[in-house]
C-alpha cells in the first residue's frame, strides 16, 4: 500500500499569492538563475487619472504627494486655452450682441432736410417791391430756424440724422448681419478693431466658473435625490436643467457686466465702466445692491428664462425630433443619426430661444435706480421696456426689420428746381424702394438677429463630431 501524495509541493506562501511579477529580461553578461514557472501580473495601487492633469505628461499622482510646479503648470495652459478660445469666439459675439440690441424704428427713413426759403425769386419777380432792386441774385437762401428744447439744444427729429447724431454711435441700419457688424466696428472711428473684444475678460472668467459649477451642481443633485442611482442609468431631465439654472442664475451679475462693457461706448471719454470691477461696484451702488442685480423683476424673469430654455434645447429637443419623426436611435448605438437630431433640435430650439436672449439684452443694458444712462455705442431705445411682454410687443410694432436701411435723399420746402407735380412725382419715387418688403411694418427679425450665425456654428459643431464618429471605431472613444 503506497503512501498518500504529500501536499508540501502544493503549498504557496499568503505574500506571493496575489504577486504576478513579469519574468525579467535575460541579460547576456548575467548568470543564469532559476527560471520561474510562468509569466505573472502585478496590480498597481496608482491612483487614476484625473482629466484636468491629462495636458502634462510629466505631472506625477504618486501617493507621495502632487508635483506642485506641473499642477501649476497645468492650471496656467487651461487658463490660456479658455482664454484663447474664448478671445477667437469673441468678435463674433460682440457683432451679435449689438445687433440685438440696436433699435431700429419704424420710422428711420431719410430725414428730410430742413425747409429752404429761398426769397429770391420772389423778390426779383416782384417788379413793384422797390427792395427788389437792393436784393443780391447769388445770395445763398437761409433754412428755417430748427426747434429747440429747453437747453438750446438741436430737436433730434430721426435717428438717421446725421446732424444731430452723437459721435460715438454708429448709424442705425448701416449693418444686416454678424459680419457686417464686425466691419462696421473696425471702421467706425469712436471704435476700431480692438472694440471686438470687449469683455472678452469677462466673457473666460464666465466660462470657466460655468463650466466648473454645473458639474459639480449635477453631482450634488443627483447625490441629494437620487443617491441610488446607478451610473449606467441615464438621469432625469431635471437635474441636468436645474444645475444649468442656478449656475446662470449664480453668474446672471457677469452676464449682467459683460453685456454692459460691449454695449458701452469704447471711446474713453464717453464710458460708463472702466472694467468690470468699476461696473459691479457702480451697479451694487446705484441700482439697488445685491438684491437689484438678482432679483429685480426685468433681470430675475428673463435670466430664469434664458437659462432653462437652453438645457432643454440642447438636451430634450433631440429625443423629441426623434419620437415625431418614428425613429428609435439613441446615442450609443446610432452616434451618426443622433448627431443629425441634435442638429435639428438646435435648429428648431433656436427659433424659441433666441427672442428671449434678444429681450434679455435689451433689458440688461437698461439702468435703474440712480445710475446715468448707458452711451451705447448703437442707437438704443430712449424709452425703457416695462417687461418681457413689453419689449416684446414694442419691438413687434415699433421696429423695422428691413436692414441695411437704403438712404435716399428727399428735400422739401422752396426749391428752384422742383415746382408742383415735378416735386411731388419725385417724391413718390423716392419712397417706393421702402415699400417693396414686407421687412419694413414688422420688427420680427429684430428678435432673431445672429441666428444665422448660430445656425453656422451648430453645423460646423455637427460636422466635426460626424468626422470624429466616422474616424472611429463605431462612436467609441477612450476616456
Amino acid at each position: 500500500m503506497s503512501a498518500p501524495p504529500s501536499l508540501r509541493d502544493l503549498y504557496i506562501d499568503s505574500s506571493s499569492a496575489w504577486a504576478f511579477i513579469p519574468p525579467a529580461v535575460p541579460q547576456p553578461a548575467a548568470a543564469p538563475g532559476p527560471s520561474s514557472s510562468g509569466p505573472s501580473y502585478q496590480w498597481s495601487s496608482r491612483l487614476s487619472h484625473n482629466s484636468i492633469f491629462d495636458l502634462p505628461p510629466s505631472l506625477d499622482l504618486e501617493p507621495t504627494g502632487i508635483n506642485v510646479a506641473n499642477l501649476l503648470k497645468a492650471l496656467v495652459a487651461s487658463a490660456v486655452l479658455q482664454y484663447s478660445s474664448t478671445a477667437i469666439a469673441m468678435p463674433w459675439e460682440v457683432g451679435k450682441l449689438l445687433l440685438q440690441v440696436q433699435w431700429v424704428p419704424r420710422d428711420a427713413g431719410e430725414p428730410e432736410e430742413p425747409e429752404i426759403l429761398d426769397d429770391n425769386d420772389d423778390a426779383l419777380s416782384d417788379s413793384s417791391n422797390d427792395d427788389s432792386y437792393f436784393t443780391d441774385p447769388q445770395a445763398a437762401p437761409h433754412s428755417a430756424p430748427r426747434p429747440t428744447d429747453e437747453q438750446g439744444y438741436v430737436i433730434r427729429r430721426s435717428v438717421l440724422e446725421e446732424g444731430t447724431r452723437p459721435e460715438f454711435i454708429i448709424p442705425v441700419g448701416s449693418a444686416n448681419g454678424v459680419w457686417d457688424m464686425m466691419k462696421r466696428i473696425g471702421r467706425f472711428r469712436g471704435e476700431g478693431y480692438m472694440a471686438l473684444w470687449k469683455g472678452l475678460l469677462t466673457s473666460c472668467v464666465t466660462e470657466i466658473l460655468s463650466s466648473t459649477v454645473q458639474p459639480v451642481l449635477h453631482n450634488f443633485l443627483q447625490s441629494l435625490f437620487f443617491p441610488s442611482m446607478s451610473p449606467f442609468h441615464q438621469p432625469p431631465l431635471i437635474l441636468p436643467v436645474a444645475s444649468h439654472l442656478i449656475t446662470g442664475f449664480l453668474l446672471s451679475p457677469l452676464d449682467l457686466i459683460r453685456t454692459r462693457l460691449i454695449v458701452q461706448s469704447y471711446a474713453s471719454r464717453h464710458r460708463a465702466y472702466t472694467g468690470p470691477l468699476d461696473a459691479l461696484s457702480q451697479i451694487l451702488r446705484d441700482e439697488g445692491g445685491l438684491k437689484g442685480i438678482y432679483f429685480h423683476p426685468h433681470l430675475f424673469i428673463p435670466a430664469i428664462i434664458d437659462n432653462a430654455l437652453r438645457p432643454i434645447v440642447s438636451l430634450a429637443f433631440p429625443a423629441m425630433l426623434a419620437g415625431r419623426l418614428g425613429i428609435q436611435i439613441s446615442e450609443e448605438t446610432n452616434p451618426g443619426a443622433w448627431g443629425f437630431m441634435e442638429l435639428g433640435g438646435s435648429c428648431l430650439g433656436l427659433l424659441i430661444s433666441l427672442p428671449f436672449e434678444t429681450i434679455r439684452r435689451r433689458l440688461q443694458v437698461q439702468v435703474r435706480g440712480t445710475a446715468k444712462p448707458l452711451k451705447g455705442c448703437v442707437e438704443l431705445r430712449p424709452a425703457p421696456y416695462n417687461g418681457i411682454v413689453d419689449a416684446f410687443w414694442h419691438i413687434l410694432t415699433e421696429e423695422r426689420s428691413d436692414l441695411p436701411i437704403k438712404r435716399t435723399r428727399k428735400r422739401r420746402g422752396s426749391q428752384a428746381s422742383l415746382k408742383g407735380k415735378e416735386r411731388a412725382v419725385s417724391g413718390d419715387v423716392e419712397n417706393t424702394g421702402e415699400n417693396e418688403s414686407w421687412f419694413r411694418h414688422t420688427g420680427i427679425g429684430q428678435l432673431y438677429r445672429g441666428l444665422g450665425m448660430r445656425l453656422g456654428a451648430s453645423v460646423i459643431v455637427f460636422c466635426l463630431a460626424f468626422l470624429s464618429v466616422e474616424e472611429g471605431d463605431g462612436g467609441w472613444a477612450e476616456i
